[in-house]
């Protein structure tokens, strides 16, 4: 019996959304990059993109555990002497709701060259709406 081994033509790229009502951070960030990395496909090969789309609705309704929203920082730096930025992840949700679930999604997914190519499929939404609907995603399990 040979092993199966997808080629780059064969891939299918489906289309989910996902309502962050309610959801904790870390379990939502999971099964998004186990979808954006094809993880859950039987077809799944290590050096072929097989990932999905998804799309995040309601990202400013997440939910953090105990008082991660004042002692959890995020650090930028402009490159520049002295350029270090923190903000905690309250800051954060209220400024740019969409880069919380950005930065937690890229962190769970693997720093190589399909990362990047990962991330581009991730569409992540403030409010209920998004123009994806002609796509006709489907939930994500």
């Amino acid at each position: 019996m040979r092993t199966y081994q997808q080629k780059t033509a064969e891939t299918n790229h489906d289309w989910y959304v996902v309502d962050a009502t309610g959801q904790r951070l870390g379990t939502l960030a999971v099964r998004i990059a186990r979808a954006l990395s094809g993880k859950g496909k039987p077809t799944w090969t290590p050096h072929i993109d097989d990932g999905d789309h998804v799309v995040v609705l309601n990202a400013d309704k997440v939910e953090l555990g105990g008082n991660k929203w004042s002692q959890k920082v995020y650090y930028r730096h402009s490159g520049f002497p002295g350029g270090l930025r923190t903000q905690t992840a309250r800051e954060v949700l209220d400024r740019h709701p969409e880069r919380l679930i950005e930065m937690a999604v890229r962190g769970m997914l693997p720093t190589n060259k399909m990362r990047d190519v990962q991330l581009r499929r991730l569409k992540v939404y403030k409010g209920a709406e998004h123009p994806h609907t002609a796509q006709t995603p489907g939930e994500l399990a």
